[in-house]
């Protein structure tokens, strides 16, 4: 039985027709530039339909503006954002991983560095709702992976507050502050999937927030063996240009398949391929005292005696997906450094359980 609760957020009248709901919702502030679906009450009941919780369910406060965020709060940003219904499960656990402490949404949302929440969506979820994890999967196309992302930034922006110019003070900002949600390649991926990886059984749908740059080319076409791939890498990642090489931090590094193949076809898994890039991914010790931030360095005293620093502080520290279709691509992620670090949370019913199937929250 669905759990019932009336709306309380503020009702307000207007012209019922999509350009005046949209003019004055630009005007007050609450979207992110692009035209949005007015959330009437009857598209934010319907998405709170999918979801066993009560609206009135706190998920905790966003910062940097510290608004609370309620499962109806969520549900109205979902709406705006053109989520289908069936989305909600995921914005909440989304929701759920990025106010855990070690993501420090206080930094993200704050920050110079244009950094963005990136959700990487895994388990049989991702698959039933049709979240892109192959061609194209950064870009346009897939309404799950634009309406959820989406989604996410409504929330950053109406419920935390995180205006540009405002509380945001992005030097630059990035195209994945207006949506940033993909799935990893499950299908084609050699190695155990992330969520495997981070204790979750395979049939457990989660959501990992990751603060970081949008993807960064990793190009080759030529290397048909394992060693050209790795050295590929370790020369496009190892840059003294990202707050990773002073603040170490999480970045990722998503492998496309056909890389991927080629790695796990001479032997290697994701550990091995992190314990590679931390040795060979390093800026001369000597280079870094002539630019960069070597005299803001926070790990200036670590690795004594070495002649080139890592850009991060332990191999583990690299996240490795795989993702993306066919071609001799893969991509990293910078990200904004160890004061934000990534976090998963399960996607669940009300009370901790974890789901197997979206079909579980149909509406009944």
């Amino acid at each position: 039985m669905k759990a019932q609760s009336a709306l309380s957020a503020d009702r307000i009248s207007l012209d019922d027709s999509f350009e005046a709901v949209g003019e004055y919702y630009y005007e007050q502030g609450w979207t992110d530039g692009l035209p949005i679906v007015p959330p009437s009450p009857q598209r934010v009941e319907a998405m709170l339909a999918w979801t066993d919780r009560a609206a009135a369910d706190e998920l905790g406060e966003v910062p940097p503006r510290r608004a609370l965020a309620t499962v109806e709060a969520v549900a109205i940003n979902a709406v705006m954002a053109g989520c289908r219904p069936e989305y909600l499960p995921v914005l909440i656990a989304a929701v759920e991983a990025m106010l855990v402490e070690r993501v420090d949404l206080v930094a993200v949302q704050t920050t110079t560095h244009p950094v963005s929440p990136l959700l990487i969506v895994n388990g049989p979820i991702a698959r039933e709702l049709g979240v892109n994890c192959a061609y194209g999967l950064f870009g346009p196309g897939w309404r799950a992976n634009a309406t959820i992302g989406r989604a996410i930034r409504l929330i950053l922006l109406n419920i935390g507050g995180g205006l540009p110019g405002l509380f945001d003070h992005a030097t630059h900002g990035q195209p994945s502050k207006y949506t940033y949600c993909i799935a990893e390649n499950e299908q084609d991926n050699p190695w155990e999937p992330l969520h495997v990886e981070r204790g979750f059984d395979p049939e457990v749908s989660t959501v990992t927030v990751v603060p970081c740059e949008s993807p960064h080319e990793l190009n080759d076409h030529s290397s048909r063996h394992s060693d050209g791939l790795l050295i590929t890498y370790a020369n496009g990642m190892g840059t003294m240009a990202t707050n990773n090489a002073y603040m170490y931090g999480e970045p990722v590094l998503c492998l496309g398949p056909e890389h991927a193949a080629i790695l796990a076809h001479d032997g290697h898994d994701k550990q091995s391929i992190r314990d590679y890039i931390f040795e060979h991914a390093r800026v001369p010790r000597e280079i870094w005292t002539r630019g960069g931030c070597y005299n803001e360095k926070m790990n200036a005293n670590d690795f004594p005696g070495a002649s080139a620093i890592p850009f991060i502080e332990r191999p583990e520290d690299l996240i490795v997906i795989v993702a993306g279709g066919p071609g001799r691509h893969s991509v990293w992620m910078p990200t904004v450094g160890n004061i934000a670090m990534s976090a998963t949370k399960p996607i669940t019913r009300k009370g901790g359980q974890p789901v197997r199937s979206i079909e579980e929250f149909r509406p009944r």
